[in-house]
């Protein structure tokens, strides 16, 4: 005289399934916010100064030491880890300078503040261009900075995210004495 069981196992069945669905829907909708609030952003890069501590001209050649200082800003709610990154000069359209940048960390929602100088080999000098700057006029030469920072952004230790920033300038130089007389980035 026993009777079966089966429509209280297939209400508990039922439940379960329920619940799970209903379990994994909030999940989903709390990582939607999740990474709505913290979606990670590319960092900010401000270039600062320009300068050329020395300087040479002579007999159709250029060689000077280029200086270039930036902030670069971590907007994000977690550390900003930047590798493989570089800094290039270009002088019509060919690549005159290059430099690394050395890895680094950029804790969150704080902006450090970079330089990097380097030395850049001789190069024939094509000419120059006249400028006018306060009323003065000037030659000039123009030259192109481009800095590229790329890393990563973990969110929760687990999810990585990959980031990158870009600044490119141009500066023009007085050929007399390699003063910067202006740059646009």
């Amino acid at each position: 005289m026993n009777k079966p069981h089966s429509s209280s196992g297939r209400t508990n069945l039922a439940s379960c399934i329920v619940a799970t669905i209903f379990l994994i829907f909030v999940a989903i909708i709390i990582l939607i916010v999740f990474f709505t609030l913290f979606k990670p952003r590319d960092p900010k890069i401000a270039v600062n100064a320009i300068q050329l501590p020395a300087f040479s001209l002579a007999n159709g050649t250029v060689n000077f030491t280029f200086s270039q200082y930036v902030s670069v800003r971590n907007p994000n709610r977690a550390v900003f880890s930047h590798y493989d990154s570089t800094l290039q000069l270009f002088y019509g359209g060919n690549r005159i300078g290059f430099m690394f940048i050395p890895a680094g960390k950029i804790n969150a929602g704080r902006t450090v503040y970079m330089s990097a100088t380097f030395s850049v080999d001789s190069f024939p000098f094509a000419g120059v261009s006249p400028a006018s700057v306060g009323g003065f006029r000037y030659e000039s030469m123009e030259i192109e900075s481009k800095l590229k920072m790329e890393g990563r952004v973990r969110v929760l230790h687990f999810f990585t995210h990959q980031v990158e920033a870009r600044s490119g300038c141009v500066v023009a130089v007085a050929v007399t004495d390699g003063s910067v007389l202006g740059f646009h980035c």
